[in-house]
C-alpha cells in the first residue's frame, strides 16, 4: 500500500514539474526579457540556451534567475522614468520665466522713470503689452464678453440691469476671463440684460 502511494506521489510531482516547465517556457521569458531591454533602450543579451541535457531542477532555476532580472530591470527603469519626470516638473516653468524676464527688466527701467509722469506711464503700458504677448504666446487668451450672450461655461454673472436688448445679453464685464487653450482658467465676471417689461411684469405679479 505504501510502495503504491509512493509510485503514485512520484507521478504526481513529476506531471507538476512538467507543467511547470511548460508554463515557464524558455522562449517565451527569453523574449520577453529582449522586448523589454528594447522598449527601454538597452542592448538585447540573449542569454546562452539551455542545455537540454540539464535536469528539470537547473531549467527552473534558470528561468527563475530570468524572471528575477526581469523584474529587477524594470523595477530600475521604474525608477528612472519617476526621477525623469520629477526633473520634467521641477524645471517646466523655465521656458515662461525666461521669456519673462524682458518684462521684468522694462519694469525696473519704467520705475526709474516715475518723476516723469509721461514716461511712466508709457513704460507701464510697455509692460503690460509684453506680459500679454508673452502670456498670449504660451496659449493664453481673453474670452469674448461684452454684446454676447451669457453662456455658462465662459461667463459669471454678478449683476442684472433692466434693458431694451434680448435677455442675457452681457452688458459690461466687471472682470475679464481667460482660458488656456481649450480650458477656462477663470471665467469672466459679468452684468447681463433682463428686458425692461419683464421686469416690469414681475412687479404687477406681486402686486396681486
Amino acid at each position: 500500500m505504501k510502495k503504491e502511494e509512493n509510485k503514485e506521489k512520484a507521478e504526481t510531482e513529476k506531471k507538476e514539474t512538467k507543467d511547470f516547465r511548460k508554463f515557464l517556457d524558455k522562449e517565451n521569458v527569453e523574449k520577453s526579457l529582449d522586448d523589454f531591454h528594447q522598449r527601454i533602450g538597452m542592448p538585447t543579451d540573449k542569454p546562452k540556451k539551455l542545455d537540454e541535457k540539464k535536469s528539470d531542477k537547473e531549467i527552473i532555476e534558470d528561468l527563475t534567475d530570468s524572471l528575477q532580472r526581469l523584474q529587477a530591470e524594470f523595477e530600475n527603469y521604474r525608477k528612472r522614468i519617476e526621477k525623469e519626470k520629477e526633473e520634467f516638473v521641477k524645471y517646466a516653468k523655465a521656458e515662461l520665466m525666461q521669456k519673462l524676464l524682458p518684462t521684468i527688466d522694462t519694469f525696473e527701467i519704467a520705475l526709474k522713470s516715475a518723476k516723469d509722469s509721461e514716461k511712466f506711464v508709457k513704460g507701464m503700458e510697455m509692460v503690460y503689452a509684453q506680459i500679454v504677448s508673452t502670456l498670449q504666446s504660451e496659449g493664453l487668451k481673453p474670452i469674448e464678453a461684452v454684446g454676447k450672450k451669457f453662456d455658462p461655461y465662459l461667463h459669471e454673472v454678478m449683476l442684472k440691469e433692466k434693458s431694451d436688448k434680448d435677455d442675457d445679453i452681457v452688458l459690461e464685464e466687471l472682470q475679464k476671463g481667460y482660458m488656456l487653450n481649450d480650458k477656462v482658467l477663470r471665467h469672466s465676471k459679468v452684468k447681463i440684460s433682463e428686458k425692461a417689461e419683464k421686469e416690469e411684469a414681475k412687479k404687477y405679479e406681486k402686486a396681486q
